[in-house]
């Protein structure tokens, strides 16, 4: 039997890219005449996209502005973003040795995020990650985004495993989801984006420090 191929999400899994997400999105609240929102509540609003992303900041400061004017307040986001994509945005601890020794060990790996592609692939070249990867897939247009499993098959189309085994790595409900529409198993870290106990998200397992993936992951393998 092969050996399945690892998927991770992006934000609050393998980077911690509030900080940035931060600054770009209190630059459009300010625009707007809105207060900014802190480090903590980004890190609960993180993984649904961008759209999700900055409806729940406007929703939070009691704006109704967001409906109406959604398509120019994330193209404002974006602007913002791209220019800071990676100044603070850091791997967390342990993720560079363990794709290494993954890659070593002839696991296979992928990125499937909704994070805009140009993006994402942007944001691990600049930390130094994205050699690790064989796919690195961000939302598209006309194409769904997680908890959508339309977005799996598409990664093992491109990883030219359309039928074969796979496993995400992620850090929230949407991971989970994702997972769960897909049938295939999914790993969580305890440490990313959720406002919800990672333990209580019905992932089939979940680890605190992404040093101990490989150890877990040899139940899977």
């Amino acid at each position: 039997m092969s050996r399945p191929i690892l998927i991770f999400d992006l934000d609050g899994t393998l980077v911690d890219t509030a900080p940035d997400l931060l600054k770009a999105l209190n630059a459009v609240l300010l625009e707007e005449d809105c207060p900014e929102v802190d480090l903590a509540a980004v890190r609960h609003m993180v993984g649904r996209g961008v759209r999700a992303l900055i409806g729940q900041a406007f929703a939070r400061t009691g704006s109704s502005r967001y409906p109406d004017h959604a398509a120019r307040l994330v193209d404002r986001f974006l602007l913002h973003y791209r220019k800071h994509l990676a100044e603070e945005s850091r791997a967390f601890p342990g993720v560079a040795p363990v794709l290494a020794r993954l890659r070593a060990d002839g696991v296979r790996l992928a990125v499937l995020t909704n994070k805009p592609e140009d993006m994402a692939g942007s944001l691990l070249s600049a930390l130094h990650l994205s050699q690790f990867f064989d796919v690195i897939s961000g939302a598209r247009v006309r194409r769904p985004d997680k908890p959508d499993a339309r977005v799996v098959a598409s990664v093992m189309d491109e990883m030219g495993h359309p039928s074969g085994r796979a496993i995400i790595i992620g850090d929230s409900a949407v991971d989970v989801a994702t997972a769960r529409a897909a049938q295939i198993p999914v790993i969580l870290v305890s440490s990313g984006y959720t406002d919800k106990p990672p333990r209580d998200l019905g992932a089939d397992e979940v680890v605190d420090a992404f040093s101990d993936l490989p150890g877990i992951l040899n139940g899977f393998l």
